[in-house]
């Protein structure tokens, strides 16, 4: 008997530990987001800190263009988006209607577009006139050694060879800011190609993702391409430095993004969106883009609304000594306010 017993005490101490397990385990949250591949690399690295301080928080994210973000979370598949390019008027109502409530862009760090090329044994990095790489993108500039490209980089012997452009076949954010940025700089562009974030390039070779464009340009020779400035650092890629609109050669770094952010502060809408391609300014790097979070102020699930907004204010606070160490620029501190006053309307 006493031995039954003994054996029922075990038992029932084991299942009450598994019941107590397994309700610990029913608190855990998970957050299901995609979109931008231009801030991948950041938010990749946000969400596993996170999870770190915050053992039971699992953040999954799907890298897949900006245009997938705002399509997944219309249509509800996801607790938030993420992109490059701010949603149009039309995708923002669509959204909310299916929603049935407010989207809410959380601008969440700086970034930088460059145009990053592979010439072999060119190791001087060029210089490129904002006129003269739309002639490429293009197609008007065909081969390296065109006398319009010469005329800015005397000290390099450019190859004659064809040029060979690289870019991106799905709706992305990384594309909307250049063709918003060549928009500027060329009717031509501006008419016939457009500002959007799936546009038909008049020349050159597709690629999906950021990842798949620097991967391209890392295996074509004489390819030019366009990524987010981390993509180029990471594979070892060459990018150019750009001419803005005070006529300087700026080669893209966290100084010269955070300048254009600067210049553009008080251009900011209520929605806090806004375009800081072409501004003007010294030391402005020019194809320079806020990159946003899309999420909403209503949720069905109240546990996923706290976890969003406290994980939204670590983010833009603690989160944004992260960005510079992976190339992005932190948000100022005037535009972090504004964010907060979103945030504090999740629920």
């Amino acid at each position: 008997m006493r031995k039954i017993t003994f054996t029922l005490v075990i038992i029932l101490t084991g299942l009450i530990l598994f019941s107590c397990g397994k309700k610990s385990g029913d608190k855990s949250v998970q957050l299901n987001g995609a979109g931008a591949t231009f801030p991948y690399p950041l938010y990749s690295k946000w969400f596993d800190e996170y999870s770190k301080i915050h053992k039971e928080v699992r953040i999954n994210y799907q890298s897949i263009g900006s245009g997938g973000g705002i399509k997944q979370l219309t249509e509800g598949t996801v607790d938030f988006g993420a992109t490059d390019s701010p949603m149009t008027e039309e995708e923002q109502q669509l959204a909310e209607s299916k929603n049935k409530t407010k989207v809410f862009h959380i601008p969440t760090a700086l970034g930088a577009v460059v145009l990053t090329y592979n010439i072999p044994d060119i190791e001087k990095t060029i210089n490129l006139k904002a006129d003269v790489a739309v002639n490429i993108f293009l197609g008007k500039i065909k081969k390296w050694n065109d006398p319009q490209i010469i005329s800015d980089n005397p000290d390099i012997k450019l190859p004659d060879k064809e040029i060979i452009v690289i870019h991106r076949t799905d709706g992305s954010g990384t594309t909307y800011i250049l063709t918003d940025f060549f928009s500027k700089i060329s009717e031509e562009w501006k008419n016939n190609v457009g500002v959007a974030k799936t546009v038909k390039f008049p020349t050159g070779q597709g690629a999906k993702g950021n990842e798949g464009v620097s991967g391209s340009v890392k295996q074509i020779p004489y390819s030019i391409g366009y990524v987010e400035l981390i993509y180029a650092i990471q594979n070892n890629l060459k990018y150019a430095n750009i001419q803005n609109a005070n006529g300087e050669f700026v080669t893209p770094s966290l100084d010269a993004v955070t300048n254009a952010g600067k210049a553009m502060l008080n251009e900011m809408s209520e929605n806090l969106t806004v375009s800081l391609v072409n501004a003007k300014g010294e030391g402005v790097y020019p194809i320079s883009s806020y990159t946003y979070l899309l999420v909403l102020e209503k949720y069905e699930d109240p546990a996923k609304a706290n976890l969003l907004s406290d994980f939204l204010k670590w983010a833009l606070t603690d989160g944004q000594k992260l960005a510079k160490e992976l190339g992005y620029s932190p948000i100022p501190p005037e535009v972090y306010q504004k964010a907060l006053e979103k945030i504090n309307k999740i629920h």
